[in-house]
């Protein structure tokens, strides 16, 4: 289902999965099968989610990206994909994010560039993530 005041440009998009109001998608992104991107999220080109993924309010995607399977994806988490953001920047340099396969991220953390956070792990409510987190680990605050 997509809901009719979402801006779906991206036919990627895998069966049984539902697309909020006030969604943004753009052409190129890739959204698994029975996953939930509830309201006010942007998706952009250059990223990819897997199937049975849930993303809650207000999340934003930039390129580079990737979400692996059976993902939470708390409201108003941060995710950030220049280490020094300017506008009109021409050094932009994308340093990739990957959240692997049974994370889940809590409500209005922020995931810092080029970190990978693994299998099964549990980011806490508000924490920041700057370096990668291993697999099956619980962590909050400052990572």
């Amino acid at each position: 289902m997509i809901h009719m005041m979402s801006d779906v440009l991206s036919t990627n998009i895998g069966e049984g999965t539902n697309i909020w109001q006030f969604c943004v998608v753009l052409k190129d992104a890739k959204i698994g099968k029975n996953c939930n991107i509830c309201s006010h999220c942007f998706i952009e080109n250059n990223v990819t989610i897997g199937d049975n993924v849930t993303i809650k309010n207000g999340v934003s995607l930039y390129d580079g990206i990737v979400i692996e399977n059976d993902v939470f994806i708390g409201p108003n988490v941060a995710f950030c994909n220049d280490r020094y953001p300017k506008s009109k920047n021409k050094n932009f340099k994308l340093e990739p994010i990957l959240i692997k396969r049974g994370a889940s991220i809590g409500a209005n953390a922020t995931i810092l560039p080029g970190v990978t956070i693994g299998e099964n792990t549990l980011i806490g409510a508000g924490a920041i993530v700057t370096k990668d987190v291993a697999a099956g680990k619980i962590v909050k605050g400052k990572v």
